[in-house]
């Protein structure tokens, strides 16, 4: 199992602003960022009537899967998927080795031009979450394993629970 990420909300702001902007210049109804371990870690666009914890969960689990497909044929992943619905497709694609970037988009675009905004976005991700990798490894190797519980002392959880 993969570490927690940890975003801080400039971490956050900065996927939002590639997110936002896939949406629009891909001409997509939503794009989704996800964790390999299933994480719902950012979202933009047509949200409505979307379980997105579910399909974070879903997505992670497809990957996992057509990466044990791929590994049975010689490949280390698929690192790109595709699913064509009737009426919604999906486009799903790894960055920073670590991430799905999902986008769901109708007739009113096409794979061609999702494909291409996608790169793009991906690259500008893939500079995000690898500053983001560094911050937590360079955090790690300082202090250990980050975690808000590490700050809580043996006093504090006898006062809280004192009368």
């Amino acid at each position: 199992m993969l570490p927690q990420l940890v975003l801080y909300e400039e971490d956050q702001n900065r996927l939002l602003e590639v997110t936002d902007r896939l949406v629009e210049d891909a001409n997509a109804k939503a794009v989704f960022l996800v964790d390999k371990n299933g994480q719902l870690v950012g979202e933009s666009g047509e949200l409505t009537g979307i379980d997105t914890v579910s399909l974070a969960s879903l997505v992670a689990g497809n990957v996992a899967a057509t990466c044990g497909l791929a590994k049975i044929i010689g490949e280390p992943e698929f690192p790109i998927h595709f699913h064509q619905g009737e009426r919604d497709n999906m486009h799903m694609t790894t960055v920073a080795q670590r991430v799905i970037l999902v986008v769901i988009f109708d007739d009113r675009s096409s794979l061609g031009l999702v494909r291409l905004r996608v790169r793009r976005a991906g690259q500008k991700l893939s500079q995000i979450f690898d500053e983001v990798f560094k911050r937590a490894e360079a955090e790690f190797a300082d202090d250990g394993p980050a975690s808000p519980l590490t700050e809580i002392s043996d006093d504090d959880i006898d006062n809280l629970f004192s009368d």
